[in-house]
Parts: structure tokens; C-alpha cells; sequence
């Protein structure tokens, strides 16, 4: 008996240190989809770095209590799948967000970012910004824009001079 306790404590432990360790966490509940549905959301999750895996939920419950998110406790309800992203914190939420948008049996039921518990709504905004890729490129056109403008600037003068030297 005590092997399945210590096997218990040991599933709790790990629990609670990927929900410590995680920069994004999403709890799902997958009722309604088929076994094909939900390996198709597993191979996009992995080829995003997240980890999609069940877990009974007395032992998430505890682990949430010992990662310091007992407020996650309340969404621990029914069937429920838990994605951790240890690299992206945009990843998680918008993998499952495009995913529930083609299958409604998929529903986000709430979620923990950078060590805060998070409502359904809060993953779904996150879901929506653009990637990190994006936002580095958004902001290098914004720090771009100036020299873009002065150089244009120079050149249109250069030709104005010109034609009047002509």
C-alpha cells in the first residue's frame, strides 16, 4: 500500500514543481472530443514545446496547494487536461484557443501565467497576442521607421539640389 502512496506523493511533486517552473499553464476540459481529435492537439502542442498530459485531480489539487495556486482549485472539475509551456508563454493558450475554435467540445477552463492563476478570459486574450517572433518583429519596424523616414528624407533633398544644379 505504501509504494501507491509514495508513487502518489511522487506525481504530486511533480506536478507542483512544473506548475512552479512553467511560464504558461492551461487546464482544459476535453470531453467531446475523439481519440483522433485529441492526438491532433497533442502533435501541435509538441511541436510547440508544451506538454499536454492528464493527471488525476486530487493530486493536481494538492499540487496547486503546494506550488502556492490553490485558486486553480476550483476549475479542477470533471475530465481535465493540463498543458505546461516551460519556454513560450503565448504558446499554450493560443494552440489550444485555435484548436477550440475548429472543435467546440474543447473548453478552457482556466489557467496560470507566470506563477498567477488566470481566468478563461486572461488565457484567451494571451491566446491572442501575436508570437514572440512577431511582437521582435512589430518592434524592430517601429525602431526602424525614423532612419526609413530620415533616409528618404536625405534622398528627396539630394534629388531636389540635384535638379536645380542641373
Amino acid at each position: 500500500m505504501s509504494a501507491v502512496l509514495e508513487a502518489k506523493k511522487q506525481v504530486v511533486t511533480e506536478v507542483a514543481a512544473k506548475l512552479r517552473d512553467s511560464k504558461a499553464t492551461v487546464v482544459v476540459d476535453y470531453r467531446g472530443l475523439n481519440v483522433a481529435e485529441v492526438t491532433e492537439l497533442r502533435k501541435q502542442l509538441r511541436e510547440a514545446g508544451v506538454e499536454f498530459k492528464v493527471y488525476k485531480n486530487t493530486l493536481t489539487r494538492r499540487a496547486a496547494e503546494e506550488a502556492g495556486l490553490a485558486g486553480l482549485n476550483e476549475s479542477l472539475t470533471g475530465p481535465n487536461a493540463i498543458a505546461f509551456s516551460m519556454e513560450d508563454v503565448i504558446a499554450p493558450a493560443k494552440v489550444i484557443n485555435d484548436f477550440a475554435k475548429k472543435h467546440e467540445a474543447l473548453e478552457i477552463k482556466a489557467g496560470v501565467i507566470e506563477g498567477n492563476v488566470a481566468t478563461v478570459e486572461e488565457v484567451k486574450a494571451l491566446a491572442e497576442l501575436p508570437s514572440r517572433e512577431g511582437l521582435l518583429s512589430m518592434l524592430l519596424s517601429v525602431l526602424q521607421a525614423p532612419i526609413r523616414n530620415f533616409a528618404l528624407a536625405t534622398k528627396a533633398v539630394a534629388e531636389q539640389k540635384e535638379e536645380q544644379g542641373a
